[in-house]
């Protein structure tokens, strides 16, 4: 069998990046945080971990072969767990899932306990999903107090607070998937709430549009709004201001995302255990509640060998990765004694992909084809087949999974079935980059970029495919790298062949309407749901995202999560008619007084120690100077231009929230450390100022998350599976 590895290393080529990222966040460390496994080692823990599973079945049972069968499609990069199987396999944490959806009920008791279990599940490294829906709105009354209630907002509010207060330890971070109804009467407040950056930034959110919602909308209809308090109506909507509602949204800050519920519980494999409300934080994995993910992905990027699909391949290494997942059930260690019941009730499942723009490449098949769409459907159609296959013989030698009797398959056609679902396709931003593979089943995001090193000098990451075709096409140079990574894209150079050009298209050169298509092409062949960003340019307009979820809907998705590039960053706009953005009124500065009060702060940056002074009038904040220690130069003016640029905005009546966003996250190539915090450049500094000084959140910069810095290099952070990833050094947001 073919086998990608080097002898030295026992597995397969590490880049520099994932050999980082090991370090950081998998490989085992001593008590000084030295690591104390190599990577060889960590593959080893998590197949040796795993196949201990199997003495759940029987307890003398020699898993030498086991292990050797896991570690080997690790080892070879043809499987990877999710990221809390890798970090705890083997060890003494044990928690091995990566979300969980829990229950929210209409009392206190309930959401109180349930934020418990959130803070249990979030030390433990897993990210949580809920839904608000079943909170009585806003105003509404509450009999055991006479009083009103605060709905359920107020209640998002409440989590997002104690996700930002329990941190998890360092290695994951907080994730969260709120989930409101269509009809809940708080519906409109709900589609807004991320226009303000700092409400619910431990939350990603997604609005659950249901078929009787769609049906008016077809239609240019009302439709009820429902108190689930009495579950009864309590006024009418028109369908069509609040789709808009919900594609302006999206377009502005990237969500509310949508979920089709009725769709998604059309596919509830176990409809006698309840409905399906809520979703993990990414959105591919509708679960019930306290039922957990159990993820990993096989790297599609490996599967292909001499231009064409490898199947016997693809077919041993699903087959190894459905008994792999099966037994991480059996050895995890689950926070909560409900959780661990109601897994092992259904006992899902997810095997999914990643590096299938890899194999796109590979097959010389450009991304936005109708051979990609078919490619699509074929290879996750086989390992559809391939892990149902799977599940089925281990249902025949270990039993079918509790709840079988009286789920979809339950008949004679499918008498043995192991797990009630086998297919997930999941986020894999972190996993991804150590197997050295594309997201996911995103499009490439770019197709090389700069990393900046000690004393300014850059280092190039380039696709090594593009690198292995450039050569062969005999046009591969440092020149020709450097170009690339200025950009990241190859369109429109004219050193590029055609071929090239349109083989290595990226996310945002791709239209919308091929990444809906693709993720439906995988839709139709996963059990449960896929994760994706379907990309836009910042020139689309909320018609154009209006469409994107019109045609999820009409192909078949299950759910779809939209990100307009620069969205994030961009100020609010007015909105003119069929949706385009138009710039408001200008704006004339009030002049300068005489005397202004203010402080000088300093702070470290690449360039050496930055002095900012603020300076208020009567009405505010109303100018800014910078400079630096040294005078004179280039870097001197435009550190002056930028404090006078911002003088002029702040006495223009802009904000001074607004003008952090815009400074915050602008990077050079010599950042710099200061009291355990990045500053990215001199600008990314006066921003920090601005934000102590203004009354903002004390000292913090604003989320560089939201303004597309990452948070632990300082590279572009760009949206993929609906998450928020580092391509540079592999930071995501979910995890």
């Amino acid at each position: 069998m073919d086998r990608v590895m080097t002898a030295e290393q026992d597995h397969f080529p590490l880049s520099e990046n994932a050999r980082t990222v090991l370090a950081r966040r998998y490989l085992k460390r001593d008590a000084e945080g030295v690591p104390v496994e190599s990577p060889a080692d960590l593959f080893h823990r998590v197949a040796h971990g795993i196949a201990l599973g199997d003495r759940a079945f029987d307890p003398g049972a020699d898993v030498t072969e086991t292990a050797e069968a896991f570690r080997e499609i690790i080892r070879n990069g043809w499987f990877m767990p999710n990221s809390p199987t890798l970090m705890n396999a083997g060890r003494r944490l044990g928690q091995l899932a990566a979300c969980f959806v829990l229950p929210i009920l209409d009392d206190m008791e309930s959401i109180f306990d349930t934020l418990k279990h959130t803070a249990v599940i979030h030390k433990s490294g897993g990210g949580t999903g809920f839904s608000f829906s079943r909170i009585r709105p806003k105003n509404d009354v509450v009999l055991s107090t006479a009083g009103i209630s605060s709905g359920p907002l107020s209640f998002m509010t409440v989590y997002d607070t104690a996700t930002e207060t329990v941190k998890q330890g360092g290695t994951r971070r907080g994730a969260n998937m709120a989930v409101l109804r269509v009809d809940h009467p708080d519906i409109e407040d709900f589609i807004r709430i991320k226009d303000d950056p700092t409400k619910l930034k431990n939350f990603n959110i997604s609005a659950a549009l249901t078929q009787s919602f769609m049906d008016a909308l077809k239609i240019g209809g009302d439709y009820d709004l429902i108190n689930p308090r009495t579950n009864e109506a309590v006024g009418r909507a028109s369908a069509k201001k609040i789709f808009s509602d919900i594609a302006d949204a999206a377009w502005r800050t990237g969500e509310p995302g949508v979920l089709f519920l009725d769709r998604i519980n059309a596919a509830n494999p176990t409809p006698q255990l309840g409905t399906m409300e809520a979703t993990n934080p990414c959105g591919e994995a509708p679960l019930l509640p306290y039922e957990s993910c159990v993820l990993g992905s096989v790297n599609l990027s490996r599967m292909v060998r001499n231009g064409a699909l490898d199947r016997d391949r693809l077919r041993t290494t699903v087959h190894r990765a459905v008994h792999f997942l099966d037994n991480v059930i059996e050895v995890n260690r689950f926070p909560l004694d409900a959780i661990s019941e109601t897994t092992r009730r259904t006992r899902k499942i997810g095997v999914g992909v990643m590096g299938f723009a890899d194999l796109l490449i590979r097959m010389n098949i450009p991304y936005d084809s109708e051979e990609a769409a078919a490619m699509a459907g074929e290879v996750m159609g086989f390992l559809s087949a391939e892990a149902r296959a799977a599940s089925a013989e281990l249902g025949r030698v270990r039993g079918n999974f509790p709840a079988y009797e009286g789920s979809r398959f339950d008949g004679p056609e499918t008498p043995h079935m192991r797990n009630a679902t086998v297919t997930t396709i999941a986020p894999t931003g972190t996993i991804s980059l150590i197997a050295g593979a594309s997201s996911g089943v995103e499009p490439l995001f770019a197709v090389a970029h700069a990393r900046h090193v000690l004393e300014g000098e850059r280092l190039f990451d380039i696709h090594p495919l593009f690198v292995e075709m450039a050569k062969e096409a005999g046009i591969y140079s440092e020149a020709l790298a450097a170009a690339v990574a200025e950009t990241g894209s190859v369109q429109g150079m004219a050193a590029v062949p055609d071929r090239l050009q349109r083989l290595f298209k990226t996310a945002h050169e791709i239209s919308p309407e091929w990444h809906v298509r693709i993720q439906a092409a995988f839709q139709k062949h996963t059990d449960n749901a896929v994760s994706k960003t379907i990309n836009f340019p910042a020139s689309a307009t909320i018609g154009d995202v209006a469409g994107a979820l019109e045609l999820a809907d009409r192909i078949g998705c299950k759910g779809i999560t939209i990100y307009r590039d620069r969205s994030r960053r961009d100020q609010v706009l007015r909105v003119g008619p069929e949706g385009i953005a138009t710039t408001a009124q200008a704006l004339s500065p009030r002049p300068r007084p005489e005397v202004t009060q203010g402080v000088t702060r300093r702070i470290r940056t690449g360039c050496g120690n930055l002095y900012v002074t603020v300076n208020s009038d009567p009405d505010g904040l109303c100018e800014v100077f910078a400079r630096t220690g040294k005078t004179g130069g280039c870097a001197a003016s435009q550190i002056e231009a930028v404090g006078r640029l911002i003088s002029l905005a702040l006495r223009s009546g802009i904000g001074a929230e607004g003008v952090i966003k815009q400074l915050s996250g602008i990077r050079c190539p010599s950042p710099a450390w200061q009291n355990g915090r990045m500053t990215l450049s001199c600008s990314d500094a006066v921003a920090r100022v601005l934000r102590g000084i203004s009354g903002g959140e004390g000292t913090e910069p604003v989320d560089d998350m939201d303004a597309g810095g990452c948070p632990d290099c300082g590279g572009r952070l760009v949206s993929q599976s609906g998450c928020l990833v580092c391509g540079a050094c592999g930071f995501s947001r979910c995890g």
